[in-house]
């Protein structure tokens, strides 16, 4: 009876942590909403995490690729509400920003964005080979 028990224990245990990790995985996500970037900045309602990081915004086009940063933001592992990134250009209305979700992994210097277009350093989160990400276009 013992082993049988310690075998669904350990079982149970075992599907546990992959459903909590499959779910982390899942969960990560950058929503955000096209907006007046007028005052210079841009805001993401919400992100989520698996560890600290970076919301950084990348200049795009219709292609869909990330272009050169026009601003970053700190994150904290978890949900981030209302994370608001101040725009280092000026960024004309009907121009697209995407708002990536990117890592603390790599630098030199924990907390201090070190990201670079194409460098390893904070770089781009990816699940199953995608970028976290949203697009958003200036009203």
């Amino acid at each position: 009876m013992k082993v049988i028990h310690a075998v669904t224990v350990a079982l149970s245990l075992g599907l546990m942590a992959g459903t909590a990790f499959a779910a982390a995985h899942a969960e990560l996500m950058v929503r955000a909403s096209d907006q007046d970037l007028s005052g210079g900045t841009v805001t993401a309602e919400e992100i989520v995490t698996g560890a600290n990081g970076w919301l950084v915004v990348h200049r795009t086009e219709d292609g869909m690729k990330p272009g050169p940063v026009v601003g970053h933001a700190p994150l904290k592992k978890g949900k981030n509400m209302n994370v608001t990134a101040i725009l280092t250009e000026e960024v004309a209305q009907g121009d697209k920003l995407m708002l990536m979700l990117h890592g603390e992994d790599g630098g030199m210097k924990t907390g201090i964005f070190e990201y670079s277009l194409g460098a390893k350093e904070d770089g781009p989160v990816k699940v199953d080979g995608k970028l976290v990400m949203s697009v958003v276009s200036a009203r």
